[in-house]
């Protein structure tokens, strides 16, 4: 297993001091895939439920919030998977529970063939050296009575990964890998901007040469510019190390530039999956056209074609969700088509189209090239003919091959 794991560690540890470093630098994609499965991680049916007691002395469970309910995805090596929806859907807490913060309820979450949601202690800790996860919050994420430096070197020390000299170069080489000053090492996190905080972030995830990063909505706390500095850091490490992303967001037009494939949550289920460029030119799902038509064109031609979709009401509790299509209570489709009984009783399987597109949704095929897809997306939408391709086994996936992404702005 060593040998797919990438190179061999360079140089040797000192007496008493743990692992030594691994060489990041030596570490390519063409490496760190080996002869390994496509699929990095595979999440099938994954629960997490929160549960609700009544009593003070006698404590009664009284229901569940549902917060992730029955959600399936893959992520092949190399690849990112953008995960967008509302806030409250469950994005959040499908990322901590593939990284065990917070424990599932049910189902498997398989990290190269294995599975890691009823792992203990020492089997875990062995495991999170391979999937490492960036915070929403620069500020709280960080803790204000370590230096930037011990916060950087807190996964090795953990892990017992290099000797105090090794550590001590790993942080420097770190911090300036994510554009910092090595000598901002002996600083505290008071002493940085915000972008600057979540470049120390970045540095600790990266610490232990991980496979895996989870990025839980790491630009929105920060300033347009700077978030264009942390894009364009992810994507740079991510074609110099070969790293794979689950990242988080709730900005679609943020998800739709750094990621392969995206994933759409709604109300703890994932409603719509597709690659990047079909999402977002033929989205299939309603809730994804409502989604769409909320984001801005910087093309004023294009966007004089687009409509807003305004959803009405509010989204449903998690504790209690719609029967059948969770959706349906605002779905404007639905409505459409004069509320048809099936929407609010069957709950729709994902059907796949065979270049992957997978939506929940028993109407898919009214939504597409309808007038108000075309209206959210401003252009011109070819049929996918969903009726006569779907399937409802999702193709199996090749190694990824992202397409070039251009740089938002330069660092």
């Amino acid at each position: 297993m060593a040998s797919e794991r990438g190179p061999e560690p360079v140089g040797a540890a000192a007496p008493g001091a743990g692992a030594p470093i691994p060489d990041p630098a030596a570490r390519s994609p063409e490496a760190a895939s080996g002869g390994a499965p496509a699929n990095l991680l595979e999440v099938r049916d994954l629960k997490v439920y929160f549960p609700i007691r009544e009593g003070l002395i006698v404590q009664r469970h009284i229901g569940d919030v549902r917060a992730v309910d029955g959600i399936s995805f893959s992520i092949a090596r190399g690849e990112t998977l953008g995960l967008v929806g509302e806030s409250g859907c469950g994005k959040s807490t499908t990322g901590r529970a593939i990284i065990r913060l917070n424990d599932p309820t049910a189902g498997t979450i398989s990290f190269e063939g294995t599975d890691i949601a009823g792992l203990e202690a020492k089997g875990l800790k062995s495991m999170r050296r391979r999937m490492q996860m960036i915070f929403q919050d620069p500020y709280s994420s960080l803790d204000p009575r370590m230096t930037a430096g011990g916060i950087v070197a807190e996964p090795m020390d953990i892990h017992s990964v290099g000797s105090p000299t090794e550590r001590r170069a790993r942080v420097r080489e770190l911090l300036e890998t994510v554009g910092l000053n090595p000598g901002y090492a002996d600083r505290y996190p008071h002493e940085f901007s915000g972008g600057q905080r979540q470049r120390i972030g970045v540095a600790r995830a990266l610490a232990l040469d991980p496979d895996l990063v989870i990025a839980d909505e790491p630009i929105s706390a920060l300033d347009v510019s700077i978030q264009a500095q942390i894009i364009n850091l992810l994507e740079r490490l991510q074609d110099t190390l070969g790293l794979t992303y689950l990242f988080i967001a709730h900005d679609l037009s943020v998800v739709r530039h750094i990621s392969d494939r995206i994933a759409v949550m709604y109300l703890g289920r994932i409603v719509e999956v597709a690659p990047s460029r079909e999402l977002n030119r033929k989205p299939l799902h309603p809730y994804t056209v409502a989604l769409l038509s909320a984001v801005p064109v910087p093309d004023p031609v294009v966007e004089s074609r687009r409509r807003r979709i305004i959803l009405k009401g509010d989204v449903p509790s998690p504790v209690a969700p719609p029967s059948g299509c969770r959706f349906h209570t605002r779905c404007w489709l639905r409505e459409k088509l004069g509320n048809p009984e099936a929407c609010s009783t069957v709950d729709p399987e994902t059907r796949y189209l065979s270049t992957g597109h997978g939506v929940a949704c028993h109407f898919a095929e009214e939504v597409d090239g309808s007038d108000e897809q075309l209206q959210a997306t401003g252009g011109t939408v070819v049929r996918a003919s969903v009726a006569s391709t779907a399937s409802t086994v999702p193709p199996a996936p090749g190694p990824a091959q992202p397409p070039a992404r251009p740089q938002i702005v330069p660092d």
